[in-house]
Order: structure tokens, then C-alpha cells, then sequence
């Protein structure tokens, strides 16, 4: 549950509230991509963001709550900014070569949100031990791409192949040159994009 240290009578602004929790889950990010998962305690993200730590205490349950909110944000906007790209493509060839070059395009435009999700997601977990993102993630990576990989090869674009495994290949390959760009950020992820969505293209074509 969360905290309620508002002042009594004080009545609510949804607009405002949300406006201060995004200014947390900022702060957040910032603090995780500078010092890491382990040592982003609240206090240090109150004190990036300004605030004190009642009102970081007061929009969320905890460090958990917290964190759980920030890959999920950065989530649902990572996937805004693809979707889009998607919907201007008309073909299934397109539509994969603008699935590979959003996710480079969004990540290198936001190389805070890389760093802290990754953090994130390597590192927590629930009560049990278990990974807390890391196979939603797959899971909804490995969809997106099957669909748009079965629907090329039933339109007739693409060879026939088992969607599924070139979705996790090609899913696998995006990891790899974004964890790359992570430990240098001297990586040129525009190079990436071109040659993976040449491969790709070679490997899926008829």
C-alpha cells in the first residue's frame, strides 16, 4: 500500500500527481544508469529528482514498486515508438526492417533508460528468486516478431522457415548489439541497424 502523507483536506490533481510520479521514474532511471541497481536506494533518487523521500514513499510502495513502474514505462514507450514505425510500413519485409532499426533508433536516443532497464531486469527479482522481467520480455519480443515474420510468409514475401526461431534469433541479435553500445558507447548502432537489416533481409527472402 502506499503512503498517504497528504495534508488532510487536501484534495487530489490526477494531472499534477502524475506529472510528479513521472518526474520519479526519471529520476529513477538517472540514478540506476549512474550507480546501478544495487546502490539506487530512494534516497538517492529522491535527492536526483529534488524532492524528499516522503513524497517518492507517498506516489509508490517502494524501491520495488518503483522500479517495477520504471521498466514498465520505459517499456510502453519503447513499444509506442515502434508501433508507429510499424504502422507506416505496408509489407512484412518492411515491417521487420522497421522493427530492427526502431529499437536501435529509440535506444540510442534514450541511453540512460538502455542502461537502467537492463540493470533492472538482470537484477531483480521476486521472493522466490525468480527473474522478475526477463522472460515477459522474451516472451512479448518472440510474439511481435513471429507474427510479423508468419504473415510475410503467407503473403509470400518471405521463404518458408520457422517464424518462432528466426523471431528468436533476430530478437537475440538486437541484445547483443545493444549490450554492446552499453559497455561503448563509441558502438556506431546506425552500422548495426544496416547490416542486420541486410542479414535479415538475405536470410528471410525468397
Amino acid at each position: 500500500m502506499q503512503s498517504d502523507s497528504r495534508p488532510s483536506g487536501r484534495k487530489r490533481n490526477p494531472i499534477i500527481e502524475e506529472a510528479r510520479r513521472r518526474q520519479i521514474i526519471d529520476a529513477a532511471v538517472e540514478t540506476v544508469a549512474a550507480v546501478g541497481y544495487a546502490q539506487a536506494s530512494l534516497s538517492r533518487i529522491a535527492q536526483h529528482a529534488q524532492i524528499s523521500k516522503s513524497v517518492v514513499s507517498y506516489h509508490f510502495a517502494g524501491k520495488d514498486d518503483l522500479l517495477e513502474q520504471v521498466v514498465t514505462q520505459i517499456y510502453d514507450d519503447t513499444w509506442a515508438y515502434i508501433e508507429a514505425r510499424l504502422a507506416t510500413e505496408t509489407t512484412s519485409a518492411g515491417k521487420l526492417h522497421a522493427y530492427i532499426q526502431s529499437n536501435l533508433d529509440y535506444m540510442r536516443s534514450h541511453r540512460s533508460r538502455l542502461l537502467a532497464v537492463g540493470d533492472i531486469v538482470g537484477n531483480h527479482r521476486t521472493a522466490d528468486g525468480t527473474p522478475r522481467f526477463a522472460t515477459i520480455t522474451d516472451e512479448s519480443v518472440v510474439m511481435v516478431l513471429t507474427e510479423i515474420l508468419r504473415q510475410g510468409i503467407e503473403d509470400g514475401e518471405f521463404r518458408d522457415f520457422d517464424p518462432q526461431v528466426v523471431a528468436v534469433t533476430v530478437g537475440q541479435a538486437l541484445i547483443g548489439a545493444l549490450g554492446r553500445w552499453a559497455l561503448d558507447p563509441g558502438v556506431d548502432l546506425g552500422v548495426y541497424a544496416a547490416e542486420l537489416t541486410a542479414l535479415f533481409d538475405h536470410a528471410t527472402r525468397k
